[in-house]
């Protein structure tokens, strides 16, 4: 038989009710026949936890030595970087993620390697077909899966699902900083891999509070949404975008001036308290501005990403 590696990354902050009992039911699961073809091991990445956690983090440790390794950030970095520190730190075949409040249920990872390997995909996802939430969340959620569906031409339910199972070459290509954890699946896509989903169980978070508390998140999110688009469908070509919109805009303050131009100068009306005049001087300095932000977006699209590190490890149990 032959044996795979699998890494499971758990990103943690202030979940110090919920943890004990997830990573338990999680190693129970690791340990059952089902996952005997299967080499696995822990992550958890504490992303500046403040009640606790992390002393926890460091008895489940002790624990489960050996089986059970925890990578602290110096500070709350936000889930994008408390997963690509997970990836970093792990060398698997195979990556699985997921949530520490419990909602995911580790069970279901058997399902995701069997489905991951039938489907010959790259990502298979957990859709929370039945998701147990409140009210508020469910429905910016069925928003936020609609608007992604759309704009990205991918045709999944539940894009931002914490149970994902990751290939290696997908985990080392991903770019993951900001709130981009959302759209793994748009930016797998992008990239030329297989996504897949199936549907699984999703339980009633029984401990600790919510982090989808903040009014400040759901505007965040549509904006790295089209962050995200841009980058999937423009960055290769920014003028495609910008310029497009240049000559659009410019065109049409082009061509109110010239109509402009001919009522002063042949029909003899003036023209200086016009209101439209206004109107196609602006038209054609913003379309030549936009049109100028294609052209240097398409000089500098070649230019190497910032080197600013998305997180820093204060203490770590192993070694990357």
């Amino acid at each position: 038989m032959t044996v795979q590696t699998l890494s499971v990354v758990v990103p943690v902050y202030n979940e110090v009710e919920s943890l004990d009992r997830f990573v338990t039911e999680l190693m129970e699961t690791l340990q059952a026949d089902s996952m005997a073809a299967y080499q696995s091991k822990v992550f958890l990445v504490d992303d500046g936890s403040t009640d606790g956690s992390v002393e926890l983090e460091r008895q489940l440790q002790k624990t489960w030595d050996g089986q059970l390794e925890v990578i602290e950030l110096s500070r709350n970095f936000g889930k994008s970087a408390a997963l690509r520190a997970g990836f970093d730190y792990s060398d698997s075949e195979l990556v699985v993620t997921f949530d520490a409040d419990g909602q995911d249920v580790p069970a279901e990872l058997p399902r995701l390697l069997a489905a991951l390997d039938e489907q010959g995909v790259d990502l298979m996802c957990g859709w929370r077909q039945t998701r147990i939430d409140r009210s508020v969340k469910r429905r910016t959620s069925k928003i936020y899966n609609w608007v992604t569906r759309k704009g990205s031409g991918l045709d999944l339910h539940d894009f931002n699902t914490g149970l994902k199972l990751l290939t290696r070459e997908l985990v080392d290509a991903l770019p993951l900083y900001g709130e981009f954890h959302r759209y793994v699946p748009v930016l797998a896509y992008d990239l030329g891999f297989r996504v897949g989903e199936i549907a699984v169980e999703h339980r009633p978070r029984t401990a600790g509070v919510s982090k989808y508390m903040s009014l400040s998140r759901f505007p965040k999110t549509f904006l790295d949404l089209f962050t995200v688009l841009f980058l999937t469908k423009f960055s290769n070509s920014p003028m495609y975008l910008f310029g497009g919109l240049g000559v659009a805009l410019g065109g049409l303050g082009f061509v109110i001036l010239s109509w402009l131009t001919f009522v002063k100068l042949v029909l003899g009306e003036g023209i200086g308290q016009r209101p439209l005049l206004m109107f196609g001087m602006l038209l054609t300095l913003v379309g030549l501005q936009l049109f100028m932000t294609g052209l240097l977006g398409d000089a500098l699209r070649l230019s190497q990403a910032s080197s600013r590190p998305t997180y820093r490890v204060r203490s770590s149990t192993l070694k990357a």
